[in-house]
């Protein structure tokens, strides 16, 4: 959750739409300060989560501005001046509440690390669902060095994605790795240079929207799930009766064996 910036422009978080609302994109934008974020930041980000989340959207992209960085987390000089209840009370229940709800969206997320993720910037792309990393991409929890440690999730997300072993080389030595590193790993899904990084961005986006959105979602939710031990069995019972039930399901069946493109629609 920490950061190398220093407080300053206060940093905006925005949201924006293409493909007829069907993909919306959160922008963290405080470039001057590598999206180091503050509270406010978090207040503003957890309010757009929960327009995005009721809206229909169908793909969140997490995006940050700059090219030096995607983000490099909390900023020190803000949570600094707290003291150790308030750090407790304020900076960390809150960064897990909002980071939790971005992990909790009912749409597949993907965050696009075009910088490098420090701290709580990891920690923020370790919440969505995907991760889509360009080669410059670094990658890191420093937080031991300054006495304290990652905050807001990395603890438990990143030791679910690469194992309890790496997961302490990474938080226990401060190491910052490169993008491919991160891919061998499995930190990331992909990893693409300036280039290619939109066509992958692209592809994802394609692959996502052609699936049935409420089948999707539902998956998403079952591994999420199973990773906290649920029985699968009983869950994907439940959840096939469910999907079996729906337009999506009849028109994905009647473009099958009619040899069609089905054109999902939610319901």
């Amino acid at each position: 959750m920490i950061s190398a910036a220093p407080t300053g422009a206060p940093g905006a978080v925005t949201v924006s739409h293409s493909h007829d609302g069907l993909v919306t994109t959160v922008l963290i934008d405080r470039p001057a300060k590598l999206n180091a974020l503050t509270l406010q930041m978090l207040a503003d980000l957890e309010e757009h989560l929960d327009t995005v989340a009721a809206s229909k959207a169908r793909v969140v992209l997490v995006r940050t501005s700059g090219s030096k960085a995607f983000c490099v987390g909390a900023d020190i000089a803000a949570f600094s001046q707290l003291s150790p209840a308030d750090m407790w009370r304020r900076w960390i229940s809150i960064g897990h509440r909002v980071f939790n709800r971005l992990a909790r969206l009912p749409q597949p997320t993907i965050a696009v690390v075009d910088g490098l993720a420090a701290g709580g910037g990891l920690e923020l792309a370790l919440a969505c669902d995907l991760r889509i990393a360009d080669t410059k991409a670094r990658f890191s929890l420093p937080e031991v060095g300054l006495g304290t440690i990652p905050g807001w999730g990395g603890t438990e997300r990143l030791t679910a994605l690469v194992g309890a072993s790496r997961a302490k080389e990474l938080i226990l030595t401060r190491r910052q790795i490169d993008a491919a590193t991160a891919g061998t790993w499995g930190l990331v899904n992909t990893v693409a240079d300036d280039q290619k990084l939109n066509d992958q961005i692209d592809q994802y986006v394609t692959d996502l929207l052609g699936s049935a959105p409420i089948a999707q979602q539902v998956a998403k939710q079952l591994v999420d799930a199973t990773a906290q031990g649920a029985p699968s069995a009983i869950l994907e019972s439940i959840a096939s009766g469910f999907t079996a039930h729906t337009e999506d399901f009849s028109t994905g069946v009647s473009s099958f064996l009619g040899k069609t493109t089905p054109q999902f629609h939610g319901h």
